[in-house]
């Protein structure tokens, strides 16, 4: 860093939260793309923006209680961080995983700051979960762990308030859990997002981090005279955000031809089906499951060596840090020349250097995995006028958005001399979206 103030603002904050690596990580990456801005207003030094910006408003740790099948009790923590509440109510997943700490909490509570303001919605940012990991779990334990979950977290809650939604772990029937749990205590059907359609949901929010991250990486494209047309594509993980995505790339044109999970990844050079993945991936299988539903499809183990094969795009949607250096220039060396985030910083601060350095355009998550909270907001407001949505309603909302937030991104990078940074863009555009509204 070379800017002093900004310089000092990041040793402050790493001072107050020492040992918290990803969350300092988070910041660091933010703090750095915004020196721009401070060398071109230093008068904003004195309202201490970063410092305010960096410190949540409100962390809440407690612990759960429940049981397992057997009748034992089991003891897991459960977390919530209200960041900013800036422009709007604190806006954010819950994630159940073992990898759950704190300081990976205010990293995503932090990015989801900046990533809603992109949206252009009323929303602030916030981001909890607990280390429980529902895999190995029943649907009774799993079910059991939510209500207990949500019986601790419903005080600090509510639509004009705190707004959760589902992220890794929590998918629509983790959310129908909290939800019913939840309307015992209060009746405000706004409160979570994300939830089953029989409960308030709205059509295509299951869709829309997947579709939405491939809308604004073909804006992206069709921005430098490509296109998902005919292109090989990688796609880590194989959930909600990885299988649609595979599904909107394939109808944009893409052959997406290599997925992942925890155990391994597939490779299938004739296209990936998302339907048939759907069906292997059923009771949270391994997707070695996928062989049984196609002939060319071919399974290896150790996930990350998915980066190693040759393609010309990649969307990283599992989990954070899973594209390093290493892979960075793997990536480059296989040609490939589109990388964007459909996970939450699953891209190394080194590793997206080397990417920009070497020419491969780089969506940032803040921007282009935007979506689904872009639809959270939908249903909030689907919920607060007691209407429903079609999907194609949503669809039309959402592309729109999408290619709204890559031209401003790239508009805000280009006003301060690096079009093609579109991570600095989007954490210009953010800070500037939040802090217009902070006093």
């Amino acid at each position: 860093m070379k800017n002093k103030y900004v310089k000092q603002a990041y040793a402050e904050v790493s001072n107050r939260n020492k040992g918290e690596t990803q969350f300092l990580n988070a910041v660091k990456e933010v703090f750095e793309s915004l020196e721009p801005v401070y060398d071109a207003h230093p008068e904003l030094a004195k309202k201490k923006y970063l410092e305010r910006i960096a410190e949540p408003q409100r962390v809440i740790e407690f612990k759960v209680e429940w049981k397992d099948d057997n009748g034992d009790i089991q003891v897991n923590r459960g977390y919530r961080v209200q960041q900013n509440n800036a422009i709007g109510p604190f806006k954010g997943g819950l994630r159940f995983n073992q990898s759950v700490n704190l300081s990976i909490l205010k990293s995503l509570a932090f990015e989801q700051t900046f990533k809603n303001a992109l949206t252009g919605c009323p929303m602030g940012g916030g981001k909890g979960g607990s280390d429980f990991d529902p895999h190995g779990k029943s649907p009774a334990e799993i079910e059991r762990f939510c209500h207990a979950f949500m019986k601790q977290l419903y005080p600090y809650i509510g639509s004009k308030k705190d707004v959760p939604a589902g992220d890794l772990g929590v998918g629509g029937t983790e959310i129908g859990y909290l939800i019913d749990e939840y309307l015992k205590h209060r009746k405000d059907i706004g409160t979570l997002t994300g939830k089953p359609l029989d409960k308030g949901g709205l059509k295509g929010r299951t869709e829309a981090t997947g579709y939405g991250l491939c809308y604004f990486t073909e804006e992206m494209l069709n921005d430098h005279g490509k296109s998902f047309k005919g292109a090989k594509v990688l796609i880590s993980g194989s959930g909600n955000v990885s299988t649609y995505a595979c599904a909107k790339a394939t109808e944009l044109g893409a052959t997406v031809i290599g997925m992942s999970d925890r155990n391994g990844y597939i490779v299938d050079e004739a296209g990936i089906d998302y339907k048939k993945l759907i069906k292997a991936k059923e009771g949270r299988a391994s997707i070695e499951n996928y062989l049984k539903y196609s002939d060319t499809a071919k399974y290896a183990e150790n996930p990350t060596d998915l980066f190693k094969v040759k393609a010309d795009i990649v969307l990283p949607c599992a989990t954070q840090n899973e594209i390093d250096l290493d892979t960075a220039k793997t990536l480059v060396t296989n040609g490939v020349y589109a990388v964007a985030e459909g996970a939450n910083l699953p891209t190394k601060l080194d590793a997206i250097a080397y990417l920009q350095e070497n020419k491969v355009l780089f969506g940032p998550a803040k921007a282009s995995n935007a979506g689904g909270v872009g639809c959270s907001y939908f249903e909030m407001c689907q919920n607060a006028e007691d209407s429903k949505w079609t999907f194609n309603k949503t669809d039309k909302k959402l592309h729109e958005m999408m290619v709204g937030i890559y031209h401003n991104v790239k508009d805000a990078a280009e006003r301060y001399g690096d079009k093609e940074n579109l991570v600095m863009g989007a954490n210009i555009f953010g800070f500037e979206t939040v802090t217009k509204k902070m006093k």
